[in-house]
């Protein structure tokens, strides 16, 4: 069940990069380090400093050779990271895509102030 939400996660993310109007997946992926920075220097509200850990420990899960359910179990080992890679790559394009909505307002904000 959880991995059919993680793909419906990565599915819905798909969506929104696809829609016109909306940053597309270029602008999501190069928008991702400035958005960490924003997130650790406390000037993004969007997003807090534990849901930028929780997508922290999941690139270390993928990168780690160690892993919950070893990859020597044929399928569902390898299920296993792809279910962490699914989550991890569904949010962070909604959270950068997110994040440059709201940089595009502050920009546009500063530019013309009401």
């Amino acid at each position: 069940m959880a991995k059919a939400a993680r793909a419906a996660q990565a599915w819905r993310a798909y969506k929104q990069v696809s829609q016109p109007g909306s940053p597309g997946l270029g602008t999501r992926l190069r928008s991702i380090p400035k958005m960490i920075g924003a997130v650790t220097r406390g000037r993004y509200p969007g997003m807090s400093k534990s849901k930028l850990a929780m997508l922290g420990l999941g690139v270390v899960y993928i990168i780690s050779p160690i892993d919950v359910i070893p990859d020597f179990l044929a399928i569902i080992g390898v299920a296993d990271d792809f279910g962490v890679l699914l989550w991890l790559m569904g949010s962070l394009l909604g959270e950068s895509g997110r994040y440059v909505d709201w940089e595009r307002r502050n920009i546009q904000a500063r530019a013309f102030p009401s």
